[in-house]
C-alpha cells in the first residue's frame, strides 16, 4: 500500500520535471523569434538613421563645394560680371580701355549749406560766391551813412562733389594713378550756368585732374605753394579765407621725400593806375610760377615751409615778385589740435584770400609794381566725444597798398572771427552750425561788416 502511495506521488512530480524542461524549452522556442524580430528592427532603425545623417553629409559637401565656386576670385583682368535672375548685369569690367588690373574707385560727398547774412553796407549781389561761402573782398561797404536793411538768406548743394580715380601698378613695380574730380559750383557765379527761379540747375566746374607716375605729377590740383592738411575743420566751404592760400591750378610737381617742387600755371590779376578802372587778369606771363615746399610730420602733426617765385606781365610790361609760407598742424593729446598758417611777400595777391588783393598796380607810365601782402590764421579744433566737435578760428590779412598809385577806395585789410559745433551721428554723416564775423576795411577808413549764421548737412561717400 505504502509502495504503490510512494509511486504514485514520484510518477506525478517526475512528470512534472520533465514538463518543466519542455516548458522552458517551448518558451525559448516562442521567444527567439521575438528576439531575433527586435534585433533586426533595432538594427534597421539604424541603418535607416545612418543613411539619413550620410545624405545630410552629402548635401553639406556639396553647399560647401558650390560656396567655394561661387566666392573664387575672379580674374583681375576680367571681373566676374554680378548675377541677377540669372542673368549678367555686366558682361566686361567697368574700365574697358584701362590697363589689366586697374583698381577703379568713385567717391564724394553730397553737402546742403543753410545761411542767413547781414551786412552793415548794403547786400552781397546775388548769385555771387559771397552769397555761397565766406568771400572777405565781397563784404560790402558804403558811405557813413549806409544801411544794410534786413538779413537774407540763401540755400544751395552747389558744393556737393564727386571723384573717380583709377590706379594702377605696372609689372615693374610703377604707381599710377588717374583722377578727376568736379562740383557744382558753376565758375562762380550762379548768373552765368544757374538759376534760382525754377529748377536751381548749376554748372558742372573741374577742381581736380591730374595724372600721376611715381613722384611725378602732372595736371590740374591744389598749387604746391598750398598746405590742404593745415586747413581749419570749417562749416563754411573754406572758414577763415582771409589768411587761406588756396590755388588750384595745372602744374607739373616732383616730389623725393619731404620735398616737392613744381611748375605752375602763371596769371597776373592787375590794379590800374589810381583804380581808373576796374582791376583785371593778364595772361600774358612767359615764365610759369614756381614753388618748393619742404615737410616734417610724426604723431605730434606736421609742419611744413613753401617759397614761390613768379613773374607778372601785362603787355610788354614786367615785374618778379615771392612769397613764403609757414603752416603746420600740432596735436595736443587725442582730443585737440591746433592749424596755422602764415603767408607774406611780394605779389602774393591771387593766392591769397581769394585775391582780395592784386598781385601788381600799374603806375602812371603802366610800369607794374608788385603789392605786398601777408596773411594767416589760427584754429583750435576740440572733441568734446566721438559724435561732437567744435571749432574756433581767427585770420585776416593786410596789404600794403600805394595809395598815390591806387587811390583810397582800395582793401587795406580784412580780418574774421567764426565758432562752429559739428555732430556725427554717425560716421560720414556730418550736421554743422558756424557763427561768423568779418569785416573788410578800405584804404580811406571806411569799414563793412558781416555777421552770418552757416548751418550745413554733408554725407560722405
Amino acid at each position: 500500500m505504502s509502495s504503490h502511495h510512494v509511486s504514485g506521488q514520484t510518477r506525478p512530480r517526475t512528470a512534472a520535471i520533465r514538463r518543466r524542461p519542455l516548458a522552458a524549452t517551448l518558451l525559448v522556442a516562442l521567444m527567439l523569434p521575438g528576439l531575433a524580430f527586435a534585433q533586426t528592427a533595432k538594427e534597421a532603425e539604424l541603418e535607416a538613421r545612418v543613411a539619413e545623417l550620410e545624405k545630410m553629409v552629402r548635401q553639406l559637401v556639396s553647399q560647401q563645394q558650390s560656396s567655394a565656386i561661387t566666392a573664387a576670385p575672379p580674374p583681375a583682368t576680367a571681373p566676374a560680371p554680378a548675377v541677377a535672375d540669372g542673368k549678367a548685369i555686366q558682361t566686361t569690367t567697368i574700365t574697358p580701355s584701362a590697363n589689366p588690373g586697374t583698381a577703379f574707385s568713385f567717391g564724394g560727398f553730397i553737402k546742403l549749406d543753410a545761411m542767413a547774412t547781414d551786412t552793415s553796407d548794403g547786400r552781397i549781389a546775388d548769385g555771387s560766391a559771397g552769397r555761397l561761402f565766406y568771400v572777405p573782398s565781397t563784404i560790402p561797404v558804403g558811405p557813413d551813412d549806409a544801411e544794410g536793411g534786413d538779413a537774407y538768406t540763401d540755400v544751395h548743394a552747389q558744393f556737393s562733389r564727386f571723384w573717380l580715380a583709377a590706379d594702377h601698378v605696372t609689372d615693374a613695380g610703377d604707381k599710377v594713378k588717374a583722377y578727376i574730380e568736379a562740383d557744382m559750383y558753376g565758375g562762380g557765379s550762379n548768373s552765368l550756368l544757374g538759376n534760382e527761379t525754377s529748377t536751381n540747375t548749376y554748372g558742372v566746374s573741374l577742381r581736380h585732374a591730374y595724372v600721376s607716375w611715381n613722384n611725378w605729377l602732372a595736371g590740374q590740383t591744389w598749387s604746391n605753394f598750398q598746405d590742404t592738411a593745415a586747413l581749419p575743420d570749417s562749416v563754411d566751404f573754406v572758414g577763415p579765407t582771409d589768411g587761406v592760400v588756396f590755388v588750384r591750378q595745372a602744374q607739373l610737381r616732383y616730389t623725393n621725400g619731404p620735398w616737392s617742387f613744381s611748375l605752375e600755371n602763371p596769371q597776373t590779376t592787375v590794379t590800374p593806375y589810381l583804380s581808373g578802372g576796374p582791376r583785371f587778369n593778364s595772361g600774358d606771363n612767359i615764365a610759369p610760377d614756381a614753388t618748393a615746399r619742404w615737410i616734417t610730420k610724426g604723431d605730434w602733426g606736421h609742419f611744413t615751409v613753401a617759397g614761390l617765385l613768379r613773374q607778372f606781365k601785362a603787355g610788354e610790361e614786367t615785374a618778379t615778385g615771392g612769397a613764403l609760407s609757414a603752416s603746420g598742424k600740432f596735436n595736443l593729446g587725442a582730443n585737440d589740435d591746433i592749424r596755422y598758417a602764415i603767408n607774406g611777400g611780394s605779389g602774393i595777391g591771387r593766392y591769397l584770400a581769394f585775391g582780395m588783393g592784386t598781385d601788381v598796380v600799374q603806375d602812371v607810365d603802366g610800369d607794374l609794381e608788385a603789392l605786398d601782402g601777408y596773411g594767416g590764421y589760427i584754429a583750435w579744433r576740440h572733441v568734446l566725444n566721438p559724435k561732437l566737435r567744435g571749432n574756433l578760428m581767427y585770420s585776416a590779412a593786410h596789404f600794403d597798398n600805394d595809395v598815390g598809385l591806387m587811390g583810397q577806395g582800395v582793401t587795406e585789410r580784412a580780418h574774421s572771427l567764426r565758432a562752429n559745433l559739428i555732430y556725427s551721428p554717425f560716421s560720414k554723416l556730418d550736421i554743422g552750425a558756424e557763427l561768423s564775423f568779418g569785416q573788410r576795411f578800405l584804404e580811406d577808413d571806411r569799414e563793412g561788416d558781416l555777421s552770418r549764421l552757416h548751418t550745413t548737412v554733408k554725407y560722405s561717400f
